[in-house]
């Protein structure tokens, strides 16, 4: 396969340090950046960029739910304007950071909360579709495979990477297991790696009971804040080239 390995970078923000991002985009294709509502501040988006750009990594924003406190994983019932001015907000931010280094934003994926919840309430999928089409039809949603985000980006005319998991367990309906659950969060790099060789080997999402959700998926994802991040990445890159896929930027992967 022709696939994509992203992480989310630049969640540090002021004297908090969170990942080794510096590591981490000598292992990975694509960047998601925390836009400063869950993680990330001024600077630390700047830094994050600089570092992206000279790996060679292509850029996205990372936007959540204003929640610094809950890093963005905590639901949040906004309205639709409000939604929708929140994403744009975070795009705009990180397109302002990129452009004063000669280098582009082009892609776009959720975090957290927001992320989980848009993938099984059609009506906040579309209102981020709408947003992202908003500021840039151009920009690739990245959006979990099977969900109602995925759907709505495609609904909107966006080009679309579906997206899959290496660290975390999935529920028989396709959604990610609920972090507070035991088994939720892949705990070694070993596992995820054999998570997602079964993955492309079966041909969908494999859930943690063993069922098999049919579906393409373009893009692999290693939450940057896990203890074993930059042992997961390396060791997917690894994994991945010496069976033989071949790995590349979004923009690249999409055309």
């Amino acid at each position: 396969m022709h696939i994509n390995l992203n992480a989310d970078l630049g969640e540090s923000f002021g004297a908090w340090r969170m990942g080794n991002d510096a590591a981490l985009l000598a292992t990975i294709d694509s960047a998601n950046v925390a836009c400063g509502f869950h993680g990330g501040d001024p600077t630390v988006m700047a830094e994050t960029v600089r570092l992206a750009r000279e790996a060679g990594v292509s850029l996205g924003a990372h936007p959540s739910f204003p929640d610094l406190q809950g890093f963005g994983r905590r639901a949040m019932r906004l309205s639709a304007d409000e939604l929708a001015a929140v994403v744009i907000y975070q795009i705009g931010a990180l397109m302002g950071m990129a452009l004063s280094q000669g280098a582009q934003v082009t892609h776009v994926k959720p975090h957290g909360a927001m992320n989980n919840m848009a993938c099984e309430d059609a009506a906040m999928a579309a209102t981020i579709a709408d947003a992202v089409r908003a500021v840039d039809p151009a920009l690739i949603l990245l959006a979990p495979a099977l969900s109602k985000l995925a759907q709505a980006g495609r609904a909107a005319g966006l080009r679309v990477a579906d997206e899959v998991f290496a660290d975390r367990a999935y529920t028989d309906d396709g959604n990610l297991v609920p972090r507070g659950q035991p088994g939720a969060v892949l705990e070694s790099s070993d596992a995820c790696l054999a998570h997602v060789l079964r993955m492309l080997d079966r041909g969908g999402i494999v859930s943690a009971s063993g069922r098999v959700l049919p579906t393409s998926f373009h893009s692999i994802c290693v939450h940057g804040d896990n203890a074993h991040a930059v042992a997961t990445a390396a060791a997917l890159r690894a994994g991945l080239l010496a069976a033989g896929h071949r790995l590349s930027s979004l923009p690249d992967l999409l055309g």
